[in-house]
């Protein structure tokens, strides 16, 4: 009997050896895996010389995980704590019963014997009946020895395996809360670092937005398609006797709130009316008759009833199609009490006269009163909110895609499709120089200058002040360093200048109107900038007058 309790433990051992699962063991060893890689990022991050706002989340978010798999593993242990200490103490209940059945098992095996039943029994019947109970009995303390051995042999194992687990599992939320702290403390440190630097990066002196004002204010930029100002060119075609070249080309000016004359010309052509025109480009208005006796008082010219007003707006030729004067008419109208409208002391004639008339006394109004309508020649394919452009948010302006299909997926489609494409300042380079045929290209080495001016203000925000252009006097009267000098106080940083630049390619926002990179590659490797950021500093530091006078622009290479 002893040999055959020995042999069913053994057996049940072996048996549960291959049958219980592991319960833990691979999920702690695919954490430490994780943990492990999470290290060999963290520190390829902190070796970095600005360490990626993205990459520090992507950790951040890997440890939550590991984290939100470790409490489950937690609460997994703890249950089976409970499982194991219910089944031992079962197991106690359950101790003078076993005992008892072993006991009785062992007695009725060792006593038992048919030949016995046999000869005490008065017939064969209770012969059968005597050797089967027996026999049933018997079979009854064998499963129920069998069971207790099986549970106790499993709550064993499982209490063994419990306690190498709980040890392994200490382990690893210990270097869980060390790569936490470590992950957390360089997370804060690169946020500091980088909102730093982009403050520094970003942040342009009062002066040098005062510098950058002027420069645009030179340009003579037309405000509006009624004014014979040129302003830009398209040098694509004109050969500054130079190769390879660069140009940067804006599209639209100046300011793009509002409606685009232009674009009203393009949307009348495709057949759309004035109010159709109005809504396309402000928002949240009604078009209501206003009292024609009022007076509109112009500085240096005295006062005039509003429509005796706006027969002296001079904004858009009288050769475009009716729709479109008479949109400019209630714009104009909806815009009289400012004073920066085209004017004209002598009254116009001919459509115009006609557009006026047919829309007497229309304005656009909001909440009752007239809207401050603006509108502007050109704008380059968008429309944009007053508060995207001056801070200042109005329920009348809005923002908008201005092509025939509403969208734009890249500057070909922007160029195919933009209601206001025929406009001469629609897509052109801003500024010129005289040596150079009157265009605004510039050589690779010009271009270097400038990635190189942006690299060393980004490295050194004190050195801001001698960047301007070098082709006129220093504005804030110090010295302007020139090309070499740049050179050599990047080179005094560790960092390789440019000679020059031999590609630049642009990345644009084409559903909100913006360039969003600036990427040039040369002799210095490859660099890239955000679009505000390239456009500022060309702006300070680009020769001449040459400018990009907008949020949208492209590299144009010859």
């Amino acid at each position: 009997m002893r040999k055959f309790l020995l042999l069913l433990l053994v057996l049940s051992i072996v048996t549960l050896r291959f049958a219980i699962p592991q319960v833990f063991s691979d999920e702690l060893d695919d954490i430490n895996k994780k943990l492990s890689e999470l290290q060999t990022a963290l520190s390829a991050s902190q070796k970095a010389t600005a360490p990626l706002e993205s990459q520090l989340n992507s950790l951040h978010s890997q440890l939550i995980a590991i984290e939100n798999r470790v409490k489950a593993i937690e609460y997994d242990i703890a249950q089976k704590k409970k499982f194991i200490d219910r089944g031992y103490r079962e197991l106690d209940e359950n101790k003078t019963i076993f005992n008892k059945t072993v006991r009785d098992y062992y007695i009725k095996s060792y006593f038992f014997s048919p030949l016995l039943v046999f000869i005490s029994s008065a017939d064969a019947a209770d012969v059968t009946r005597m050797i089967i109970y027996q026999k049933k009995d018997a079979d009854r303390d064998k499963e129920t020895i069998t069971a207790l051995a099986l549970k106790l042999v499993d709550l064993e194992t499982r209490k063994q395996k419990l306690e190498e687990e709980e040890k392994k599992f200490a382990i690893v939320k210990e270097k869980l809360a060390q790569e936490k702290g470590e992950i957390e403390k360089v997370v804060k440190g690169a946020r500091d670092y980088q909102s730093s630097l982009s403050r520094e990066i970003a942040k342009l002196s009062a002066r040098q937005k005062e510098i950058l004002g002027q420069r645009l204010a030179g340009l003579n930029i037309p405000r509006s398609a009624g004014t014979s100002a040129r302003g830009c060119t398209d040098d694509r075609g004109v050969d500054p006797g130079f190769s390879p070249r660069l140009a940067f080309f804006t599209y639209g000016a100046p300011h793009r709130v509002g409606m685009n004359q232009y674009g009203a010309k393009g949307r009348a052509d495709a057949g759309q009316g004035r109010e159709d025109i109005l809504r396309a480009y402000y928002a949240n208005f009604e078009v209501t008759k206003w009292d024609t006796n009022i007076k509109i008082r112009v500085q240096g010219q005295g006062e005039f009833p509003l429509e005796d007003y706006t027969l002296r707006i001079y904004e858009i030729p009288e050769s475009w199609p009716m729709a479109a004067l008479e949109a400019q008419a209630i714009a104009a109208r909806s815009f009289a009490t400012e004073s920066c409208q085209v004017f004209n002391p002598n009254p116009k004639t001919g459509p115009w006269a006609q557009a006026v008339k047919n829309t007497e006394g229309l304005v656009m109004t909001n909440g009752g009163n007239p809207i401050k309508a603006w509108y502007a020649s050109t704008h380059g394919g968008y429309v944009f909110t007053s508060d995207e452009v001056w801070g200042g948010g109005t329920p009348y302006t809005k923002h908008a895609t201005d092509t025939t299909s509403g969208s734009a997926g890249s500057f070909s489609e922007l160029q195919s499709n933009a209601y206001d494409r025929e406009s001469p300042w629609f897509y052109c380079d801003w500024g010129a120089r005289a040596s150079y045929n009157k265009t605004a290209w510039l050589k690779p080495s010009e271009v270097a200058d400038i990635v190189n001016v942006i690299l060393l203000a980004k490295a050194d925000s004190g050195a801001g002040e001698h960047l301007y252009q070098t082709d006129k006097p220093n504005p804030a009267g110090t010295e302007t360093w020139n090309e070499d000098r740049v050179r050599q106080e990047l080179r005094n940083k560790g960092i390789t200048p440019f000679n020059n630049v031999s590609d630049v390619t642009i990345g644009a926002d084409f559903g909100g109107g913006r360039t969003t990179s600036v990427n040039v590659s040369g002799d210095g490797g490859s660099q890239s900038f955000s679009g505000s950021e390239f456009k500022d500093w060309f702006n300070l530091r680009a020769p001449a007058n040459l400018q990009i006078v907008g949020p949208l622009y492209n590299a144009e290479k010859q």
